[in-house]
């Protein structure tokens, strides 16, 4: 039996099999219409977005965090069990013991699902774990401990926030305002503002170039081209945007972020919110990597905020542990 741990990303799927991250991919695949064949998964399929003719579909199989295409999401997690070297080179699919990362906003017919999906890969023992404990362990807090930690995960689908005492979840939050949201914000942005319609990977690019939450940077990234289709005269165009214009474009999506934070620590019990007073807030997740983020809800909280070295890997990475050290965290997996 081949052990794995997955993180079932809106963006991103991550797996990790003998404590190495294996596969690392978008959230994404392109089907052929007429055969209903998978023509490409993950970074082929996300090469082709935007860019396709009428008889090839390009899916995200998850929204929001949970599967909305059951059948693609199913054939997704097959191929990217199939990149694992270990498996890929076996003629007898292995059974697979794993474990997989949810919301923690999902509902049961949700869990259900992403239950259902893995029985169809060959898993004989299925196990799910909620995404803000997985990244408080990934982030190498000791969850353990009768001390309050708050994680703010901020993904593709949904930014989920808790507090993290004793094994488990006190408070949570999941919002369904995350990086697709504010790619989107980008695109509005870019339209509204300079006339100019542009594909969900320049937004995407836009984001990771230039992106920001606040208007002052103390070291800023430099202004970046943007081509796409100028929507008054339909020619091709180019215009120049400086991160400024992004923290403008996302500033209310941001701002219904920091109120869901103030939110969770509005309904923390005294003792923990005492804790989170001297240990500060914990970032993970790729939102996490928006520049000034971290000074952001810094300073609406006035807590120190912190960002894990390696925020795309942190839920996958807790996962992994949880995989590897499976009796000590038993009890943080759900029932």
């Amino acid at each position: 039996m081949e052990e794995i741990a997955i993180d079932l990303g809106t963006a991103n799927t991550l797996i990790i099999h003998k404590d190495k991250v294996v596969v690392d991919s978008p959230s994404i695949v392109a089907k052929d219409i007429l055969s209903g064949e998978l023509i490409a998964v993950g970074k082929e399929a996300a090469l082709m977005q935007g860019k396709t003719h009428e008889n090839i579909k390009i899916i995200r199989p998850l929204k929001d965090g949970v599967i909305a295409d059951f059948e693609a999401s199913e054939k997704m997690i097959m191929e990217f069990i199939k990149q694992i070297p270990a498996i890929k080179k076996k003629w007898i699919p292995p059974k697979l013991k794993m474990i997989i990362c949810i919301p923690s906003g999902i509902t049961e017919v949700e869990k259900r699902a992403v239950r259902d999906s893995a029985e169809k890969v060959n898993a004989s023992d299925i196990h799910l774990i909620h995404e803000p404990m997985a990244a408080a362990i990934g982030l190498g807090v000791d969850i353990t401990k009768p001390k309050g930690n708050m994680i703010i995960d901020i993904g593709g689908g949904t930014t989920e926030i808790a507090v993290i005492s004793i094994g488990g979840i006190t408070v949570e939050k999941s919002v369904k305002i995350a990086g697709d949201i504010f790619t989107s914000d980008i695109i509005y942005y870019m339209r509204t503002q300079h006339n100019l319609h542009v594909g969900e990977r320049t937004a995407e690019r836009i984001k990771i170039e230039v992106g920001s939450a606040i208007e002052e940077l103390e070291n800023p990234p430099e202004d970046i081209a943007v081509q796409g289709r100028d929507l008054l005269t339909g020619k091709p165009k180019q215009v120049i945007v400086s991160y400024k214009e992004v923290a403008k474009a996302l500033d209310k999506s941001l701002l219904r972020v920091e109120d869901a934070v103030m939110e969770t620590l509005a309904k923390t019990p005294p003792e923990l919110s005492s804790d989170i007073y001297n240990s500060g807030i914990y970032l993970a997740g790729g939102g996490s990597l928006l520049r000034g983020f971290d000074k952001r809800i810094s300073k609406k909280t006035g807590l120190p905020v912190y960002i894990s070295e390696d925020p795309l890997r942190a839920v996958v990475r807790g996962t992994g542990t949880v995989l590897k050290n499976f009796d000590k965290y038993k009890s943080v997996l759900l029932k």
